[in-house]
């Protein structure tokens, strides 16, 4: 078990075209190697993203043994690194729309998937129109001792989410968004990555993309809600140390998870 957990938070720019933003994930990843990081996250949907031509991701999702994912699992296993981030996959049900899938895979393995299950239906945009939201409850993965926790962007609005995570286990959040830019909307992620980490008591790692579109402005948050590691507006890795002792030390000190009077979350399927 690793007391000391080194993540990388690699804040791009995604292009509309899937070799070239494969081959910037490579670079990163070498570059969160030669960090000595033992995880890099990368944002949402980061096969292909043009926002000036209606359903260009959907359009150019593929499935999970497709040639995007498998070249980002082969990288794991080049560089003995964890990547997380999420991909636009194919919907077997769905012809027309597509599934928000995050997925973590670990030196070679494709080892967690997750389907995004709230769509960013606000704000005038509405995902649901090209994407299926997923019916299942994220799953808790364990690496090197530490036990992470999946959600992905607009998630970051529904603390009931993450409080699951947290108590199925969970010590660290793993969030790639592509977090839109609008009028306070810099201060919600803001605020929404920090409060997720203070009311659970657990780290959270989140990652927009930036863009014209998207606002960048990555972080790592300790357990208390604090910033340990932050970016700016534009493409940057950036590094953070999560510990073992600051997470006891933190939920010893404010034990909100044994004081809580309301019961485990579940997921309501309509």
């Amino acid at each position: 078990m690793a007391e000391n957990f080194k993540v990388a938070l690699a804040q791009i720019m995604v292009t509309d075209n899937g070799y070239d933003n494969l081959r910037l994930c490579e670079q990163y990843m070498q570059r969160a190697h030669d960090e000595g990081a033992r995880l890099v996250l990368f944002p949402e949907g980061i096969i292909a993203r043009n926002p000036t031509v209606a359903g260009w991701t959907k359009n150019h999702a593929q499935p999970l043994d497709g040639p995007f994912v498998s070249g980002l699992v082969k990288a794991s296993e080049k560089f003995r690194l964890a990547v997380s981030c999420t991909v636009h996959t194919p919907s077997e049900n769905y012809p027309d729309k597509v599934f928000n899938v995050h997925i973590v895979a670990d030196q070679g393995r494709l080892i967690a998937q997750y389907r995004k299950l709230h769509l960013y239906d606000a704000f005038n945009d509405k995902e649901s129109d090209d994407v299926v939201a997923g019916t299942d409850v994220p799953p808790i993965i364990e690496i090197d001792g530490w036990h992470f926790g999946l959600m992905t962007c607009y998630d970051l609005r529904f603390p009931e989410l993450a409080r699951r995570l947290v108590l199925d286990g969970a010590e660290a959040i793993l969030v790639p968004a592509a977090w839109v830019r609008g009028p306070l909307k810099e201060s919600h992620w803001n605020i929404l990555v920090r409060a997720r980490a203070l009311e659970n008591t657990a780290y959270v790692v989140a990652v927009s993309e930036v863009s014209v579109r998207n606002i960048g402005c990555s972080m790592l948050v300790d357990p208390l809600g604090v910033p340990i590691a932050q970016a700016g507006s534009s493409e940057e890795l950036i590094c953070g140390v999560m510990k073992k002792s600051v997470l006891q030390e933190t939920r010893q000190t404010l034990p909100v998870l044994q004081n809580r009077r309301f019961s485990r979350p579940e997921l309501t399927i309509e």
